[in-house]
């Protein structure tokens, strides 16, 4: 870190523990460890930090009013509440760019903290967000993985986001579509403006005209005062449209007028409003199909269909549900502070599940585990719901010392582990080479993991930073460290 990190907390053992954390995870970090009382001297001067921790206090109005204060005097600064308890505090919801970190301070829930904060900066300085403004906790979840077609979902998204054309988003339930939606609001132009989402397929015929227009008091029975409808929440921002293949065909044909002239009326009202917003629909049908059917309109098809993205089920890029699934238990770690594994057995059962709730039912069944293990211990096959346990039998019970965070790649091979059954090769192996490769892999694996960092890597292998240095540079592989 170029900048200086800030401890401010009365408890000083607590400080003490974090700050022995940081040294460990950033050799040569500069931080300075004030009390809480000792405010006007750690701003004195309008240093520049590259993070402030704060310590949590017994009173959440005072918490709330020092990170306040923290925030006007550094607008660009992450800020970091050190909490005794799982959970958003009340004193960080009223203030933007507000993490947390749980006490005992745990090296995976610290590696975390530092990928959240690294975002951040990075959504800062590309311009994405303001200092003030804090990102949406749920913004990438569903587009986690490294399959061509999740990247080609991101690549979509970056490239029509900056842009005020309808985007029509396709896919299964589950996928994610309103996860695009979002992605496609954050980083566009409208970012300050409202996220507005409506489920056309949840409102009955008869309300949902009120419901996207508003309507006049006196409108029709039970409208006893004016309402504004959706559009005009939305104003300035996107208006998302979800299960836009359920409206019911005379909705349809007054979307579409408002899509053609970006003006609509109240119901009950004659006076025309100008529609500014930006329209991203979703649907889970072939709307080919309804077409054809007759079920819905062609030219509204046309006005929606600008820019399309296709969501792809996760059966389809079951490559990356070890880094979906890694992503889920770390939030769940993040919310209890304690880590949960799966066995690479789990896993592979996992692997052979058809989802056909995909991202969704993942994530259910990620919450449902960490309930029943308590929020942390590792995860087996016989822990698995019954339905999940494909091809458990075929499984080779691994040692109770086996378990180990998920370290899976793409394709779902695991690295060889003591006690389990290897068979070589009928021309035999060069077992030096071998071995020599294989670590390379586990290496370089631990360096992507931890994003280069070589302190943080070593941890990961359990070994000392110094042991790693050498092995990187026998095997001449390249680390952060060394740029």
């Amino acid at each position: 870190m170029d900048k200086p990190v800030l401890i401010l907390d009365d408890a000083r053992e607590r400080a003490r523990e974090l700050r022995g954390v940081l040294e460990f995870m950033e050799e040569g970090v500069q931080i300075l460890q004030l009390g809480r009382s000792q405010l006007r001297e750690a701003l004195g001067g309008r240093p520049a930090y590259e993070v402030v921790f704060v310590g949590q206090g017994s009173n959440a109005e005072a918490d709330g009013s020092l990170l306040r204060e923290l925030r006007n005097a550094l607008p660009q600064v992450p800020l970091v509440l050190i909490t005794e308890e799982a959970g958003m505090p009340g004193a960080c919801s009223l203030v933007p760019g507000v993490f947390t970190i749980l006490r005992p301070f745990r090296h995976a829930s610290l590696s975390a903290l530092q990928s959240q904060l690294a975002e951040y900066r990075q959504a800062q300085a590309s311009g994405q967000i303001g200092p003030l403004n804090r990102r949406h906790a749920e913004l990438f979840r569903a587009l986690v993985g490294s399959s061509p077609a999740i990247v080609a979902v991101r690549k979509l998204i970056e490239r029509v986001a900056p842009s005020d054309a309808t985007v029509l988003i396709l896919g299964e339930s589950g996928t994610g579509k309103e996860v695009v939606a979002r992605n496609l609001h954050y980083f566009s132009a409208r970012q300050k403006g409202p996220f507005v989402p409506v489920n056309c397929g949840a409102i009955p015929e008869n309300l949902l005209e009120s419901e996207l227009f508003g309507h006049e008091k006196g409108a029709f029975t039970g409208a006893i005062t004016a309402r504004r409808g959706r559009f005009e929440l939305a104003e300035g921002g996107t208006l998302f449209l979800d299960e836009i293949g359920d409206m019911p065909m005379p909705m349809q044909v007054k979307l579409l007028r408002v899509l053609q002239e970006r003006t609509f009326e109240r119901v009950g009202s004659n006076k025309a409003i100008e529609a500014d917003v930006r329209i991203v629909a979703a649907t889970h049908r072939k709307l080919e199909e309804q077409i054809a059917s007759g079920a819905f309109r062609e030219d509204l098809y046309y006005r929606l269909n600008v820019f399309p993205i296709e969501m792809p089920p996760l059966r389809e890029r079951i490559g990356d549900l070890p880094q979906l699934i890694d992503d889920l238990l770390r939030r769940q770690e993040n919310q209890s502070g304690s880590r949960m594994t799966l066995t690479p057995a789990a896993l592979r059962c996992l692997g052979r599940y058809p989802w056909p709730g995909n991202v969704r039912e993942l994530a259910n069944l990620i919450e449902r585990l960490a309930i029943l293990q308590g929020g942390g211990g590792a995860v087996e096959v016989p822990d698995l719901p019954p339905k999940y346990q494909i091809g458990a039998e075929t499984e080779i019970h691994e040692p109770a010392d086996s378990h180990a965070p998920l370290a899976e790649d793409a394709e779902g091979a695991v690295p060889p582990a003591a006690g389990r059954n290897l068979h070589l090769p009928a021309g035999g192996l060069d077992l030096k080479q071998y071995l020599s490769d294989l670590e390379t892999q586990l290496i370089v694996s631990a360096l992507e993991e931890s994003n280069g960092v070589v302190a943080h890597a070593a941890s990961l292998l359990k070994m000392r930073r110094t042991t790693l240095v050498e092995k990187i540079r026998k095997y001449g592989i390249k680390a952060a460290d060394d740029e």
